[in-house]
């Protein structure tokens, strides 16, 4: 079970659904908040929660952006059938900066960056006929 506001709340990564909507996830894989082992057996990420505003589509959230995120690590990337990038993570254990010995250290301002560039994206707006 998740135990710290870093892990439950910040995002360990991004993962797109079948319909090219993005949601973040915590360090359990789940939504960013939740922290509820029972909603984990029972969370796919290709599914809808339709009363649940988890997923979004982005403006200029690119396969570039989506690499520099990734820190250009194919280990930090997952791809989908048909070679598009379905998953990222902006760190693993090395880079957490949470498993670090001092609050100060440089993988803080790397994951906060990351965080800017993604704070930046603006979530697409439908045409309405």
């Amino acid at each position: 079970m998740l135990s710290d506001f870093f892990r439950i709340n910040l995002p360990y990564g991004i993962s797109k659904t079948k319909d090219n909507e993005w949601f973040a996830f915590n360090r359990e894989y789940l939504p960013l908040g939740w922290n509820d082992w029972d909603k984990k057996a029972t969370f796919h990420i290709d599914e809808k929660y339709d009363d649940m505003p988890i997923y979004t589509k982005y403006n200029r959230l690119t396969d570039k952006l989506l690499r520099e995120l990734a820190d250009n690590i194919e280990s930090n990337i997952k791809y989908d059938d048909t070679g598009k990038i379905q998953t990222i993570w902006l760190y693993k254990d090395g880079t957490n900066p949470m498993n670090q010995n001092s609050m100060n250290n440089k993988y803080w301002k790397i994951y906060f960056d990351k965080l800017k560039k993604l704070s930046k994206l603006s979530k697409k707006t439908e045409k309405c006929s």
